[in-house]
């Protein structure tokens, strides 16, 4: 697997907002952090992490049109809140523009807005890297999951995804991708599951 990590550097540099590329940055580096902590290969997470956003340029209108051009499926909840689609659409630039062709680094920025079921180790890092890198200062509980974020990947996704479907509800987002609760649903099951066993074994 060789990328040029400098040139994807520079074409982000030119096409994202300096904001945006700054947190992309982050992340990248976040990323490559949590993977050296759970033996994960590095240039994996640097080239996901860097590559996350990738299609974040395009406004919301742009992003429609080119999921509808490249026959990209869009849900119902995509269609109400076309930010969502950066991640489809992000996956698949990386490919076509940017010649990926991992199946884990293409996954771990399609699913990195919303989670899913039995996520591989890059996908979580690139997923929880997202919502944590040093940008990151909105999100609660944050010192907390940073803390966690290098002890335990799975509780981790509990904590992250359990705190955006409460923002979401309390925002009164009817559309909340089904992903997401897919996803919460099996890490919180997963939790539960690992808490038995630790009671049964005392």
């Amino acid at each position: 697997m060789q990328y040029n990590v400098d040139k994807i550097k520079q074409h982000l540099k030119r096409k994202q907002s300096a904001e945006r590329y700054e947190h992309t940055i982050g992340v990248a580096y976040t990323a490559i952090c949590m993977a050296m902590r759970f033996d994960c290969d590095i240039k994996k997470a640097e080239i996901a992490g860097l590559l996350h956003d990738c299609a974040k340029c395009f406004s919301d209108e742009a992003q429609l049109s080119k999921c509808e051009k490249y026959h990209i499926r869009i849900s119902d909840a995509e269609r109400f809140a076309p930010y969502l689609l950066h991640s489809k659409l992000g996956a698949f630039m990386a490919m076509d523009k940017f010649g990926v062709n991992d199946k884990d680094i293409i996954n771990a920025i399609l699913y990195h807005t919303t989670g899913r079921p039995a996520m591989s180790t890059l996908e979580k890092i690139i997923y929880i890297a997202d919502y944590i890198e040093p940008r990151r200062t909105k999100a609660q509980n944050l010192n907390e999951i940073r803390r966690m974020a290098f002890v335990d990947l799975d509780i981790t996704m509990v904590m992250i995804l359990g705190d955006i479907l409460e923002y979401l509800k309390r925002k009164n987002r009817e559309n909340i991708d089904e992903m997401t609760k897919k996803a919460y649903d099996y890490y919180k099951q997963l939790d539960l599951e690992r808490k038995e066993v630790l009671e049964k074994a005392e």
